[in-house]
């Protein structure tokens, strides 16, 4: 990116920040960049190791809560663990083997859209119904568990989409999962949202039950519990993250016992979906609600005069309306073991935390993954499968379904890399220890002449190009070693290390370097999505080394401030070109430091690319230490355009380069933050490791 643009201006309000609530964020120390791990450690460097074919630990895990207990013949809820695994991708496919009689663990390793619309797949007792890490989703449709089906598991599926465009539907049952009188169902680690009616309805008398770690969002009627004029359903609802949805969070209606807790029940700020109620005890429920987290809500927590309700250590931040309380109910202790997090933590927890995983675990903790990738070896002394690292990417298969590990040794590579849009789920991997062992550079800058005539241009500089979805990088160095003091003549200096144009990008324990436009996070097109995670990884640069127009986190990083060719100090630290109603760079948990002069450096400037003034740049940074460098005045106008025209913010920095609030340095307030989450930029993606 030039420093020089076109003088357009324009002028523009402000766009209202969103409000979700916030995580638990600690700010980063001063870390050295000469050290191979800084504060991170070397832990971070590693992955988890695959489950055995044998006995994955995702087909043979089992529940907790009211689902665990012994009952109707049916002792705990373990799914189809005795039978053989099958992997589905289409809808004939899974009804033939969820409406089987014997057992079964079905993997779902792909999109299948229901047909008809609306269509519950009938669940026969005895399965267990997982997604493939991350890929698996139902859509326009879910499953129906009729009466005496039991031992069934559900988990990690995005189960979405069969709502018909009506809010309040009363002609579509279309539910995500619905049960009339079955028994010993565990629905763990789902995204479940917008769908015609309900995302989960426990219906006719259905007990031992366990919801846990599950999103619910974008939906009216969400979860409903009851219909009945017996009491006896025995339920625990725990670990999951109510967003979005208006009531039913849950209502629950003559329940013998509804154990709830650690729930994070979120009413987003500046949306059209409206809380009506949150928690409700109903007819002659029992229930205990404990160390749960309510944000905004509405009626937080209501209950009938005929049934009782037990609160404890749950926390209520900017609710209003009901929050009620009353009797006595019955210590879930004396039915099975659990342990309570603490209700501050609630919120970081489920954002990073519920919703299908790469990876999935026990109830015991352990983590494997759901699908063990393959991976390609490149080494420079011969002793890999490959010499180069273009060749192990050239050696993917096209339109790849899994993950492919490039297992890099130590050594420099001087070469190109591109990884194009049809190879997705890749990730590049030193094997060194440390990130400095293996290096992948080159020196091509934004004027360096073609070989087949013209330049590269800023984006083309790149000595590493991401285009693919799903790419992961870790534990190796991205340089672009440009010399711009040795082609002074040169036109264009611009010379980016890595560029990214593709969503669901994680940058784990690396380091980049380069001058001028090091890190170029962009997406494939203006109006896509790119969501790009950068974690425990250190950035060097001098002029808008971090820039682009994706939806990018800098997190637990070390962001060092390098001078310029000629000895001086003087730079920007971002250049986002964010499209309006998207979320830009945020920097959060961090260092930003260097050799630099102090007050030399500006923390970011709004790049409208092209004079396009529909743009609206954003740079949040948070929670960051900021040295001296930094400039008492951090943020300044580009081409034309003004920063206080766009979105540029600070929150609780510290350090010698930290300021205090002024028209010339924005800070957000504490209801401001809790919408600047590392959660709001990742969205229904969670970065792990794979």
């Amino acid at each position: 990116m030039s420093e020089q643009h076109s003088k357009t201006r324009h002028r523009r309000r402000k766009t209202a920040l969103a409000v979700s609530l916030p995580l638990a964020l600690t700010a980063a120390g001063t870390m050295a960049y000469g050290t191979d791990f800084g504060l991170f450690g070397e832990d971070a460097q590693r992955t988890a190791s695959a489950a055995s074919a044998a006995a994955p630990a995702w087909a043979t895990a089992t529940a907790d809560g009211f689902a665990s207990v012994n009952s109707l013949g049916q002792n705990g809820t373990y799914g189809g663990r005795d039978g053989q695994i099958v992997t589905v991708r289409t809808q004939a496919d899974l009804e033939k083997y969820a409406t089987a009689a014997e057992p079964y663990v079905i993997v779902v390793a792909g999109v299948i859209n229901m047909n008809p619309v609306g269509k519950e797949i009938k669940v026969q007792s005895d399965k267990t119904i997982v997604g493939s890490g991350t890929s698996g989703h139902i859509v326009g449709g879910g499953f129906f568990l009729g009466s005496g089906v039991h031992n069934v598991i559900i988990r990690n599926l995005t189960i979405r989409d069969s709502y018909q465009g009506v809010w309040n539907d009363k002609d579509h049952d279309f539910d995500a999962i619905q049960m009339d009188g079955a028994h010993h169902v565990w629905i763990d680690h789902n995204d479940l949202r917008h769908m015609a009616d309900g995302l989960i309805d426990v219906r006719k008398d259905s007990t031992n039950v366990t919801v846990s770690w599950n999103k619910l969002s974008q939906n009216n009627k969400t979860f409903g519990i009851g219909w009945t004029e017996n009491v006896k359903t025995d339920i625990t609802v725990h670990h999951n993250w109510f967003r979005e949805t208006e009531q039913r969070n849950p209502s629950t209606d003559n329940a013998a016992h509804a154990h709830l807790y650690n729930n994070f029940l979120e009413d987003v700020a500046g949306n059209n979906i409206k809380s009506s109620y949150g928690n409700y005890s109903r007819g002659k429920t029992k229930m205990v609600l404990e160390n749960s987290y309510f944000q905004g809500m509405n009626n937080p927590v209501t209950k009938d005069s005929t049934a009782t309700l037990v609160q404890r250590g749950n926390v209520f931040s900017g609710t209003s309306g009901r929050n009620e309380s009353g009797g006595t109910a019955f210590d879930p202790k004396t039915y099975y073991p659990y342990t309570l997090d603490s209700a501050a933590n609630v919120p970081s927890l489920l954002k990073s935390g519920a919703g299908p995983r790469s990876s999935i675990g026990t109830t015991s903790g352990s983590t494997v993954s759901t699908k063990a990738a393959t991976t390609l070896t490149v080494a420079k002394d011969g002793s890999g499968q490959y010499s180069t690292v273009q060749a192990a990417v050239n050696a993917v298969p096209a339109n790849n379904a899994s993950r492919v590990v490039i297992a890099v040794k130590p050594g420099t590579y001087r070469e190109l890399v591109k990884v194009p849009s049809n190879k997705p789920h890749v990730t590049i991997q030193g094997t060194g220890g440390s990130r400095k062992d293996t290096v992948i550079v080159y020196n091509n800058a934004a004027g360096t002449p073609k070989p087949g005539g013209g330049t590269y241009g800023t984006g083309g500089s790149a000595t590493v190009a991401v285009e693919a979805d799903d790419f992961q990088a870790r534990n190796l160095t991205i340089s672009n070693d440009f010399d711009e003091k040795a082609n002074q003549s040169l036109s264009g200096h611009q010379a980016v290390a890595l560029r990214t144009a593709a969503d669901r990008v994680f940058l784990d324990g690396i380091i980049t370097e380069g001058d001028q436009d090091t890190l170029l996070l962009d997406t494939a097109a203006k109006d896509k999505l790119g969501r790009v995670y950068v974690k425990n990884s250190y950035i060097t640069g001098n002029v808008d080394f971090i820039f682009g127009r994706a939806s990018a986190v800098i997190d637990r990083s070390v962001i060092t401030l390098k001078k310029r060719w000629d000895g001086t100090s003087a730079g920007y630290v971002t250049a986002p070109s964010t499209a309006a109603n998207r979320k830009g760079i945020l920097i959060a948990n961090s260092a930003v430091t260097g050799d630099v002069s102090a007050s030399s450096f500006f923390l970011g400037r709004p790049w409208h690319a092209g004079g396009d003034a529909t743009l609206d740049p954003q740079t949040t940074v948070r929670n960051t230490t900021l040295s001296a460098a930094v400039r008492s005045t951090p943020w300044t106008d580009m081409s034309g355009f003004s920063w206080k025209d766009d979105r540029f913010a600070e929150y609780k920095n510290t350090g010698p380069g930290s300021g205090s609030a002024s028209s010339n340095r924005p800070q957000l307030t504490d209801a401001q933050a809790t919408g600047q989450e590392v959660a709001d930029w990742l969205g229904d993606w969670t970065p792990s490791a794979s």
